[in-house]
């Protein structure tokens, strides 16, 4: 935590261009997705009738949030998109609360996650539109209710990256800023694991929780 802000990069050269990747958010993404592969084949490994503690939580965790996407679109877009929606949430979470352990720190701390995964709601958003419209009504939505309003709604989608994107940023490197400021005031006694443990349990599942929710509204909004 007292490294904020300082970044480990590498630099790769490929046909004259330079790509560059941040060390850490990839690493603890990684470490993410190894963490709920494990929980995922646990949990459905030797499923029984009387269900086991760790069955339970991940059937209770997929009924919510297939619930909740049925109750934003019909059944049939639930069946095709709630894969993609539980996936999401449970990435975000788990990212969220990785800055609790020592010598980890959330992906999505780095602006690049969350924009990242903005972006692909945005683009999957859209081309759900386009299939379930047809290009032409599609397009046409961007010039109601007339003509001269098309730059306009246009910017009102871009906008929704950076609102959807920011939100979890701001929120997950805010509670970061606040927790090194405060550590350095009380020495790292009492008040920093505590809000450790808030900012990365409570907020954490909060701000996946919104991201996740406002995701599946714009992919609504686009299949009406």
């Amino acid at each position: 935590m007292g490294n904020l802000g300082e970044l480990h990069q590498l630099v790769v050269s490929l046909a004259g261009w330079k790509m560059v990747f941040n060390i850490e958010p990839i690493v603890m993404s990684w470490i993410v997705i190894a963490a709920l592969l494990a929980f995922g084949i646990f949990a459905v490994r030797k499923r029984d009738l009387i269900p086991r503690r760790i069955q339970i939580i991940g059937e209770l965790i997929v009924g919510q949030i297939y619930q909740l996407t049925e109750d934003a679109m019909d059944k049939e877009k639930a069946d095709k998109f709630a894969p993609l929606v539980v996936a999401l949430f449970l990435f975000l979470a788990v990212s969220n609360w990785l800055g609790i352990i020592p010598f980890l720190e959330e992906p999505t701390k780095d602006l690049n996650t969350p924009l990242a995964l903005g972006i692909m709601g945005f683009v999957l958003a859209h081309y759900v539109g386009i299939t379930s419209k047809g290009l032409k009504a599609y397009l046409s939505e961007y010039f109601e209710p007339f003509f001269i309003m098309m730059p306009l709604n246009i910017i009102g989608e871009l906008a929704k990256i950076v609102s959807i994107s920011f939100r979890l940023f701001g929120n997950i490197m805010g509670g970061s800023i606040i927790i090194l400021v405060v550590s350095h005031l009380t020495f790292s006694v009492v008040l920093p694991p505590f809000l450790n443990a808030f900012f990365g349990l409570f907020v954490g599942t909060i701000q996946a929780f919104v991201f996740t929710m406002l995701t599946i509204v714009y992919i609504s909004v686009q299949t009406n």
